[in-house]
């Protein structure tokens, strides 16, 4: 059975495996603070239906409330350990069914077993205070094994830590037009391709949001690491089909290899 994988924008796909459906870091505002969606209209309510969401961190492109609220009632939601503490508004979704977990878990949902790794990026709601949790990445293991980065750096037991991987959901840009520490942009994005070797990757964290009225400020920014990380890709890691979608496409993979 093939893995469907759908780029939404920013770091929200939908990953279909094993009639399971996986939501990542659900963004479905057309606003954020300072932040505009800049491509793509905001995901449709068919995207807000799925048997498990992910929360990679709590930065709150990441970890929206209101966003959650629109998951239909039961959905399982998985969030960093000690985001109930720190993030008040998931106390308020009593529709969901909420698990904090951390790198090492195993949570079984449907046919599938979603795998909690570690990320390398700051895991706090806000820029100052003590880290209230980890940030994550996770691996959705059925007929494929597809893996979600979320935001991290390039770390050097990221292969051994992840595991093997047919699929990557891979970072390579941000919202602004400077990358602080902590994030892939394409070329330590195209590094990490190397180091995990899976099938098929997929660019996410670009070309979705921008501050406003920063449209002049470094557009390439925006603009190209979609590009840039496929060109890259193509010389570090020769053997990766890489899939650029657009806003809402898709594209079906076989199962592991």
């Amino acid at each position: 059975m093939p893995v469907e994988i759908t780029w939404w924008g920013h770091a929200t796909c939908t990953v279909e495996d094993s009639e399971v459906r996986v939501l990542t870091d659900p963004l479905f505002a057309r606003r954020l603070a300072h932040l505009r969606r800049r491509r793509g209209a905001p995901p449709p309510p068919t995207a807000w239906h799925a048997d498990v969401a992910l929360i990679s961190h709590l930065h709150a492109d990441h970890l929206h409330v209101p966003s959650l609220a629109r998951l239909e009632p039961g959905t399982r939601l998985l969030v960093p350990r000690g985001a109930l503490g720190a993030v008040a508004g998931l106390r308020r979704l009593a529709h969901l069914r909420i698990t904090e977990v951390t790198p090492g878990d195993r949570v079984e949902v449907g046919r599938v077993v979603v795998r909690v790794v570690p990320a390398r990026h700051d895991g706090r709601r806000l820029p100052v205070g003590r880290h209230r949790s980890p940030a994550l990445g996770y691996v959705v293991e059925g007929e494929a094994r597809t893996y979600f980065a979320g935001d991290t750096g390039l770390f050097e037991t990221m292969a051994e830590e992840v595991g093997p991987v047919d699929a990557a959901l891979l970072p390579v840009g941000g919202w602004g037009p400077y990358l602080g520490a902590g994030h892939l942009d394409a070329g330590r994005a195209a590094q990490a391709l190397a180091r995990l070797a899976p099938g098929s990757a997929v660019p996410v964290h670009y070309g979705t949001y921008w501050p406003i009225g920063m449209d002049a400020v470094r557009p390439h920014e925006f603009h190209a690491p979609g590009d840039e990380f496929a060109r890259l890709a193509a010389e570090r890691a020769p053997g990766v089909a890489v899939h650029r979608l657009g806003h809402g496409e898709s594209v079906r993979l076989e199962g592991a290899r």
